[in-house]
């Protein structure tokens, strides 16, 4: 299952014609059309609700904008903005801390503003009606009631981390109202992720039917938020909420944060993928190789060889043993808002280049080569995460400086290698094969927003008794030595295990905002912008100045009238 999605409101009542009828006659319920008044009175119509929530998360990555983790990237010191040559500078804003890399756009995140509410609303629109659904069973309204409060509490804890003090919606309002403390926010965000451990049985969403570690298959609730999920979400939020505020939560404590993690651990239902590269599709997909002269024209040729080696392929699958949960997408996007694909993909993919198993895409994200050249020289992760554009050879494709490099800003000669659109043995979309879906929209590789290895460094960090062992598993998977489980190597450790999954900037904020500005600054890194000679220059002094938070679209300042105050460093 590529996404879960479904249309909550039933249109397209065919006209009726009729005559000599009576008022009453005509005064009559649609049979075909869900409304407020008709709707919330099932498990079915909650269920459909639901799918609904669902989709409103989805679109606040599938659809057009800077997608939530595509920004943490840019904000890291993982990945310099880049993008086109020619281009504008927002990624550049985002990445320096600095609107005036960018002065002429006041509303950088204006998309992603609008879609988190957008979710929102509909996750508070059903948990208004609760109350109204004639429920079959205790059991369906606790599962539904705790993924739709897990899915808002991801929203919010996206916005918060983004933009700090934010406006606080619980129920469905169009009201102008004042942006709350992050506090109170944090408590809605703890609360419904407590509710959703807590209520969420275990079985609700069987991981497998096979031993974790035996097969990795997905099952057809991928995609679903389990119980585990929430567990260790709420130890995520934890974890951020104290780090970077310093002070303790009111409805959590440390003791059941990491009870849940353990819980996760002990429920057998999860494990480490043995070989880290087959996580991600582009580290371990080979092409069917074409043979010199194939008519590519031809319907039997591409069902002949626009597919991947099976002999060779070795990714792991959707919903493996490793993934605790996952953002569902698929290619049926369209140009007109419907947004189902994974729209943010494309960006990270290499500049007006493609070279398989890598398609090509608009070169955002350039890696900085300090992480290249930080792995350990025996860490698998290295060539499973980044793409050396030398060492794998692209750099010897046609045209490639004609291509790529004059058109490419802040080049590095290396690129994000987990998250990239891919191409097969001709360079053409692999999106082909799934029946010619558009490389720039049609995007459907899974994010993976939660990984089994994740909570076991989370929980050696919040002071398992099995610390050592936990930090141990994720590192001999790399190939590498046990180090002592200490809090300063375990950051270093999510560094490398996590690189381009959208946690390094938090994790990094999370320990404070000058501990994160010294990791983050710059001084005139050498790039090449369109060919010619460039640095990159990111000043510890501007993102001291932003607190590490991001700007509110000034669009939404105006139309408030100034209920909503601009964030510092961005006014």
């Amino acid at each position: 299952m590529k996404n879960i999605k479904l249309n909550i409101v039933v249109s397209g009542l065919a006209a009726l014609t009729l005559t000599a009828c009576a008022d009453s006659f005509l005064d009559v319920s649609s049979k075909t059309e869900s409304n407020t008044a008709t709707f919330y009175k099932t498990e079915t119509d909650a269920y459909r609700a639901l799918v609904g929530c669902y989709d409103g998360w989805q679109c606040t990555t599938s659809n057009n904008g800077i997608a939530f983790y595509l920004a943490s990237e840019v904000m890291s010191d993982n990945c310099f903005g880049a993008t086109g040559n020619t281009d504008n500078r927002d990624y550049q804003a985002i990445d320096r801390f600095d609107i005036t890399q960018s002065s002429s756009s006041l509303n950088l995140y204006e998309s992603e503003w609008k879609n988190y509410y957008a979710a929102i609303y509909r996750c508070n629109v059903l948990l208004l009606n609760e109350e109204n659904i004639v429920w079959k069973t205790e059991r369906t309204r606790n599962i539904y009631m705790g993924e739709c409060r897990t899915i808002r509490a991801m929203c919010y804890f996206d916005m918060t981390r983004l933009w700090g003090a934010i406006p606080l919606l619980t129920e469905p309002s169009q009201d102008n109202i004042p942006q709350s403390d992050p506090s109170e926010i944090y408590e809605v965000i703890f609360k419904d992720l407590k509710y959703a451990a807590d209520n969420i049985p275990e079985d609700a969403y069987p991981k497998a039917n096979t031993t974790a570690g035996e097969a990795y298959k997905a099952e057809p609730n991928d995609g679903h938020i389990t119980c585990y999920a929430a567990k260790a979400l709420l130890a995520r939020v934890y974890l951020y909420y104290t780090g970077y505020y310093g002070v303790e939560p009111q409805s959590v404590t440390k003791a059941e944060v990491l009870d849940g993690l353990e819980d996760i651990i002990a429920s057998g239902q999860y494990d480490l993928v043995p070989d880290f590269k087959d996580l991600w599709p582009a580290a371990s997909s080979v092409a069917m190789e074409i043979p010199e002269g194939t008519d590519m024209s031809k319907e039997s040729n591409k069902a002949s060889f626009y597919k991947w080696d099976p002999d060779k392929t070795t990714y792991a699958g959707d919903g493996n043993c490793e993934t605790i949960l996952a953002q569902k997408f698929n290619y049926t996007q369209d140009y007109n808002g419907n947004a189902d694909g994974n729209r943010w993909l494309v960006m990270l993919g290499i500049r007006n280049i493609s070279s398989s198993p890598y398609g090509q895409g608009w070169g955002a994200a350039t890696v900085n080569p300090r992480l290249y050249k930080s792995y350990d020289n025996d860490d698998t992760r290295r060539t499973a995460s980044i793409i050396n554009l030398t060492s794998e050879g692209i750099t010897g494709v046609k045209d490639f400086t004609k291509k790529h490099v004059s058109d490419q800003r802040e080049y590095t000669g290396y690129t994000i290698k987990k998250y990239t659109p891919l191409s097969f043995a001709d360079g053409t979309s692999a999106l082909t094969g799934l029946g010619d879906g558009d490389f720039q929209i049609s995007q459907y590789q899974d994010f993976i927003v939660v990984r089994y290895s994740d909570v076991l460094l989370m929980a050696a960090e919040l002071g398992s008794s099995n610390a050592q062992t936990y930090m141990d598993n994720v590192r001999a998977r790399a190939g590498l030595k046990s180090v002592a489980a200490t809090k300063e190597n375990i950051i270093k450790e999510r560094m490398y295990e996590f690189a381009f999954e959208g946690q390094r900037y938090w994790d990094l904020l999370r320990q404070g905002v000058d501990y994160a500005a010294n990791e983050l600054i710059e001084n005139e890194v050498s790039v090449t912008s369109g060919g010619a000679p460039d640095v990159i220059t990111i000043s510890a002094a501007k993102f001291k100045s932003t607190k590490g938070l991001s700007q509110i679209p000034g669009n939404q300042i105006t139309l408030s009238k100034g209920v909503l105050k601009q964030n510092d460093g961005w006014k």
